[in-house]
Formats: C-alpha cells, structure tokens, sequence
C-alpha cells in the first residue's frame, strides 16, 4: 500500500510539474539565442535580401532547425516552403496627357502602383476630395468609382475648431501621414474598384522624384510586387502643377481627356515563406500563428547590412519558442489548439510575404486562425524612452480587435514574466503608425486578433551597424518568454479568445 500511495503521489507530481509552461519556457534562454543570432546575422547570409542568395541561405537554415527539432511543415505535402511569386518592378515607360497637353515621368509625376502594359482612355475622372473613407468622414459616400480614373488631394479635413475630422484632435491621422497617406489612399482606390489613382502631392512629389532620379542614375529604380494580381491597377503621385490641369473645381466628375500610356518592365523574382506547425491535440484545427519575417535589407556599397535586431531577434525567438512548445509535445503536454511558426519574407517589400499567405494562400485556414503573435525587432531598448527601467516591451494591437485578447496578455506577464508593458505606440493617433507597418497587419485586416511585440527602433536601424553584439539577450530572453507563455495560453485555454472589435 506504502509503495502504490508514493506512485500515485509521483504520478501526480508528475502531471502538475509537465502542465507548468514554466519548465517549458526554461529551454528558451540567453545563451541558446546568442549562439543562433551570431549564425543567422552573420555575414554568411549576406544581408538576406529578399530573392537573393543570402535569403536562400536564411529560408534553409530555418528548415534545418525545424527538421532537428522533429517539427514538420505546416503544408499538408511535408514542404516547409511556401513559394511567394514576386517581381522585380523597374521603372515603367509612361506618358500622361490631359486635353492638348502631355506629361513626363520624374519631371510631372511618378509611378506608386504597376499594372500590365496597357493604354487607358478616359472622357471624364473622379475627383473625390481627399480620398478618406472612415467612420467620421467620406469622400467617397454616393460615389461609383468602379472601373475610372480617381483623382485626390492631399491631406485631410479639419473642423470648425481646427481638430482633425478623423482623429478628433489636433493630430493628424493615417491620411496625411506621408507613405502611410500614399498607401492609404492609394489602396483605398483601389478597394472601391478603380482603374487608376493620382495623387495631387507636390512636397511628397518632388521627395520621390528626387529619390527615384537618384536611383536612375545607378542603374534604374526597381521595387518588388506580389505577382498575383489578374486586375491592372495603376496609381500616380503628381505634381501641384500637373494637378491644376486635373482640379480646378471642387468635387464631383470631371469631363477631361486623359491618355496614359503604360508600359510595364519587370522581371519574375523567386522567394519563399517558412511555415512549420506543431499539431493541436484536442483541437487541430484552431491555430495560434506566430510569426516574424526573415529577410532584411541585404548588401550596399560593399557593407553586408547583417539585420541583427530587424529581425533576426524575431526569427531565433521563434526558434526557441518551438523548442519549448516541442519539448512539451515530447513531456506528453502537447498544445491542445495547433502551434504555426510563420517566417516570412519580403516584411522589407512591403509586407509581401505575409500578405500574399493571408490574401492568397493561407496555409491553414483563416477562419480557424484564433491569433497572431508577430515579432519584429526584440533584443534592443529605444533610446527615445524616457521613463521607465530597460526590462519593457513595447505592445501593440493587443486592444484592437479582442477585449480578452489583451486582458489575457496581461494576466500572463503578470504571472511570469513580469516586464514593463508599453503601450505607447498602440496610440490610434500615433504618428509611427506601427499598427500598419509589419506583419500582424495583414492578419488583423482579416479580423484575427494580434499582438505586435517591438523594442522601437535605435540608431542602427536599417543601418550596417545593426549586428548580433549589439542585442541585449537578458532581455530578448525574458521577451521572448513572454511570447511563449502568451502563446501557451491561447493554445490551451478552453475557449478561443473573442473578436468583440471590427478592423479599422
């Protein structure tokens, strides 16, 4: 009897001691991380820009360790890499004219959206004010833009007291943030169904021009673009002084003959996403997506720009946040909901990589997609903090889209790994715009739940100096346990935290 109460007693220690993701999230620590960042930001992947040799280096290293670790790929085919088609847009061949008069590139307008080689003709336009659609403000309310040329201004509208329309306060808001205005506006023309988009912004015009002379003189501009999309959409930042042959009322349809003529120039470029998953052992088909995006900026001027912090401390935290949830696996305490470790690539293009798994091909389904946990840039502090000990991390989304989402987020940190939560950034008026500028966006456009972990940015930022002895790995230890824990939670809690927010 002595001997069955001390099994019993050990069958039970047992349990409580492998259902405690504290053991787990032990395998992730300082050392560990060290020694993959020093390897992954090395010189040996040679910046790993997007389509290049280094990016190919990067997409098999990160299979090898998902191999070593016995986790399979997430595709149902046992390949760990999902193929992204992209090209290499370089400067097009255009000409605009409106009436009697014609236009040139760098001198009148610029290019910000490619479509394939065409000529459009049109008797009229639409002119829609500033271009914003939100909930407080619509210059698109009543108006059928399908299929036609829309022409916008730019910035956007105050009221009686100077507060901005959307915003409700003195600061501006995502329509008249620079780039995040262009994509904006741009992207909501598109959305609504047109053919083509100008933008009237002489400031943002003369800014691109120059850079895009500048680039010509080296060898031509290029940028890269999914190449998925059947719809031709063409878009154009113009000149104040091109713009006052368009506007010269002020709103409505406009009777004036516009030619352009587009010829497009580009090239098929190769890259790949890695997806690898640990099977949900009571519910399968759920899935709590972590993800951080494995490319960087690649080579300039002789100098390997080795993306030590951007985002190599987001790729190996990855890394060992499936070394934890698999040594669970291997305790008998596999997650009950799915585990997707996604790496994506062109986060630098654009956000490419992670927009054409969540527009075009998601591996496992959206629907089933309970959260998304992104990582992107974890192992520096922000010089800019002002208050406040190094030991924080900076949160954003948690609140947009589930009440519970960021409610659960807090109990975890509270109950292990007590860091400092800084929501400064998650600001609707913040003019970072951080919400929209990595990977969690294209999943929280979809109405998934997200949280966005980020250090904020330093003087090595996109720079060559951003390199692996620079990364304070106490930090991204604990930092990256906050996201094993907070990923633990929503993989085994009884229910799937609630969408009780709509996107915006």
């Amino acid at each position: 009897m002595k001997n069955y109460l001390l099994f019993c007693l050990f069958i039970v220690s047992f349990s409580l001691f492998s259902q405690n993701p504290s053991v787990y999230a032990n395998e992730i620590n300082a050392n560990e991380l060290k020694e993959k960042l020093y390897t992954y930001a090395s010189d040996e992947f040679q910046g790993r820009e997007t389509g290049t040799e280094g990016q190919k280096i990067a997409v098999e290293y990160l299979k090898q360790k998902y191999q070593n670790l016995g986790i399979g790929a997430a595709k149902a085919n046992g390949d760990y890499f999902q193929n992204v088609p992209m090209k290499l847009v370089k400067t097009p061949k255009v000409t605009i004219s409106i009436g009697n008069q014609s236009f040139s590139y760098y001198d009148d307008f610029v290019a910000i959206a490619s479509g394939e080689t065409a000529i459009i003709e049109a008797e009229e336009f639409v002119f829609v004010g500033y271009g914003i659609k939100s909930t407080l403000y619509n210059d698109y309310k009543d108006l059928d833009v399908a299929g036609k040329i829309v022409v916008a201004i730019d910035g956007e509208p105050k009221d009686e007291n100077g507060n901005y329309i959307v915003s409700g306060t003195n600061e501006i808001s995502k329509w008249s943030n620079g780039r995040q205005s262009l994509s904006s506006k741009r992207n909501l023309a598109k959305e609504l169904g047109a053919k083509a988009f100008i933008l009237i912004d002489n400031a943002m015009f003369k800014r691109y021009s120059s850079y895009y002379k500048s680039i010509e003189k080296k060898g031509g501009e290029s940028n890269l673009a999914l190449d998925v999309d059947a719809n031709s959409f063409y878009g154009f930042l113009v000149s104040s002084e091109m713009g006052s042959k368009l506007v010269q009322n002020n709103n409505g349809v406009y009777p004036q003959n516009i030619i352009i003529k587009f010829e497009n120039v580009s090239e098929p470029i190769s890259s790949e996403n890695v997806v690898a998953m640990i099977p949900g052992q009571e519910k399968p088909e759920e899935y709590i997506i972590l993800s951080a995006h494995l490319d960087h900026v690649g080579m300039h001027d002789g100098e390997i720009f080795n993306g030590a912090d951007d985002d190599g401390s987001g790729t190996i935290a990855l890394l060992e946040i499936a070394e934890a949830f698999q040594k669970a696996v291997k305790n008998g305490d596999g997650p009950k909901r799915s585990v997707v470790f996604l790496h994506v690539t062109a986060e630098e293009k654009g956000l490419l990589g992670s927009q054409y798994y969540t527009d075009f091909a998601p591996v496992v389904s959206l629907e089933n997609t309970v959260a998304n946990l992104n990582i992107d840039m974890i192992g520096r502090t922000d010089p800019k903090r002002k208050v406040g000990k190094r030991n924080y991390i900076y949160l954003i989304g948690s609140d947009k889209l589930s009440t519970e989402l960021h409610e659960l987020s807090e109990e975890v940190n509270n109950r292990y790994t007590n860091i400092e939560l800084d929501y400064t950034y998650n600001d609707e008026n913040d003019p970072n715009r951080f919400y929209y500028r990595s990977d969690h966006y294209n999943f929280a456009k979809n109405n998934i739940p997200i949280i966005f972990y980020f250090n904020g940015t330093h003087a090595d930022y996109h720079k060559a100096t951003d390199t692996p002895d620079k990364i304070e790995y106490d930090l991204l230890e604990n930092r990256t346990r906050l996201v094993f824990f907070t990923a633990w939670e929503l993989a085994n809690r009884k229910e799937r935290v609630k969408v009780d927010k709509a996107f915006q």
